[in-house]
């Protein structure tokens, strides 16, 4: 073979290394471009759902370099400020923040950066009617070396929230003042079922009184006669004889029990009228000692005075038993529950009710059991719910026990059924005992 021959194998062999090596570069050349072409379009639907995620967000969302100068921002940020998102790029975001919060949410945003930590600062943005009170997330943004190169602001409108509280706030009170009417129109119930016995009750003495008083003015016309016959000069036969015309030594003797029997009666009415005041009282005030046996016991003397039939009323254990709490709102509570006893024993042959009362603990307990026909197991479990009554239409409002049970709760007690109450219903209170003696 010659040398030309040889030179000539050479370069079709250099050729053909060539003519492969530029098939291999369009070849990769055609990959990159189909990953690129992937890439941009990934960049693409990507830029799409952030747009997206920008104007369908309902909070306000606001993306900010480290100096605070608004990159991004989302459609319900433009729309409170007012403004479109091209002509807020560039801008400093304390133009839109109110001059008393500027400072301290640049703190938190330079903290952000310089700690790369989330915090949280409430601030009120400018917007076109007024301010608008606003809890900012601020975190930071950071790049593949995981470096903050801003921060991104979430904000949460506190407006409609604060609003929101507001509203339950007068809910809550207008609920509260709704509960207070409820327990003042059942304790007028109460008293209302009283009547009667009030009027007997003040009746009676009043009458005493009265005819007391009539009395008194009957001796005090004989004792004026005698005086004026004396000033007039009578002789001594004749005012003997007019002392026993008049009968004034027998009236004389009788006017101390005339006196002390119209005291009596007065103060009868006067301890029926602080009795009634006690009753009325709306219990409202500071917690205070008082004795839950009295209490009581002017609970049942009450009922006791409005109803027409006979019952045996007994009370056992601790007396005085001292327990803390409003007095006026426990009265209630016990002329409810007394009220319920003698209700469900109208009818039953023998009636009677027992009082109990000892102390468990740091509290004082009072067991108040009837022989009535007791409460069905079925309906044991709503008795204290509201509105809930077994008594007949027009005869009860269903309230009594719910506001009762209520009532005890606020003062750190409880009201329960006793099961197993043989025979009648037992009703158990517990309330926190006081200073005992």
């Amino acid at each position: 073979m010659s040398i030309g021959d040889i030179n000539g194998d050479l370069g079709d062999q250099t050729w053909a290394d060539v003519l492969r090596a530029m098939d291999r570069t369009y070849a990769e050349l055609v990959d990159y471009q189909e990953q690129l072409e992937s890439r941009n379009a990934e960049l693409t639907n990507l830029r799409h759902f952030l747009s997206s995620i920008m104007v369908s967000i309902s909070d306000y969302l606001v993306v900010a370099d480290k100096h605070g100068t608004i990159a991004d921002a989302s459609a319900s940020f433009c729309s409170l400020v007012g403004i479109e998102v091209a002509d807020l790029a560039g801008r400093p975001l304390r133009d839109f923040v109110a001059e008393a919060d500027t400072g301290g949410l640049g703190e938190a945003m330079a903290e952000t950066v310089a700690l790369r930590r989330t915090h949280t600062r409430s601030a009120d943005l400018v917007t076109p009617d007024g301010l608008e009170p606003v809890e900012f997330s601020i975190a930071p943004q950071l790049d593949r070396r995981r470096k903050s190169t801003g921060v991104v602001l979430t904000g949460r409108p506190l407006g409609a929230l604060k609003r929101a509280y507001a509203e339950l706030e007068r809910s809550h009170e207008a609920l509260k003042q709704t509960q207070g009417q409820l327990v003042r129109n059942e304790k007028m119930a109460s008293l209302g079922r009283l009547l009667a016995g009030v009027a007997h009750e003040l009746n009676n003495p009043i009458s005493f009184v009265y005819a007391n008083t009539h009395t008194l003015e009957k001796y005090l016309s004989r004792f004026e006669t005698y005086f004026e016959r004396v000033q007039a000069g009578a002789s001594r036969e004749d005012l003997v004889a007019l002392r026993e015309e008049l009968k004034l030594d027998r009236n004389l003797k009788n006017l101390a029990y005339v006196v002390q029997g119209a005291r009596d009666g007065a103060e009868r009415v006067r301890d029926i009228v602080e009795d009634l005041r006690r009753l009325s009282a709306d219990g409202a005030g500071e917690m205070s000692d008082f004795d839950l046996a009295e209490t009581a016991r002017v609970a049942v003397n009450w009922i006791e005075r409005g109803s027409k039939s006979e019952m045996r009323i007994s009370f056992t254990g601790a007396e005085p038993c001292r327990v803390r709490g409003r007095p006026g709102h426990i009265q209630q509570v016990l002329m409810n529950l007394v009220q319920n006893a003698f209700d469900a024993m109208d009818g039953v042959e023998d009636p009677a009710l027992r009082l109990g009362l000892r102390y468990e603990g740091a509290f004082a307990v009072l067991d108040i059991c009837d022989t009535g026909p007791g409460i069905p197991a079925a309906q044991a479990q709503a008795i204290f719910d509201p509105f809930f009554t077994t008594k007949e239409v027009g005869k009860g409002t269903g309230l009594g026990l719910s506001i009762s049970h209520k009532i005890v709760e606020e003062h750190g007690g409880t009201l329960e059924l006793v099961e197993g109450a043989d025979p009648g219903a037992c009703f158990r209170l517990r309330l926190p005992a006081g200073e005992r003696a």
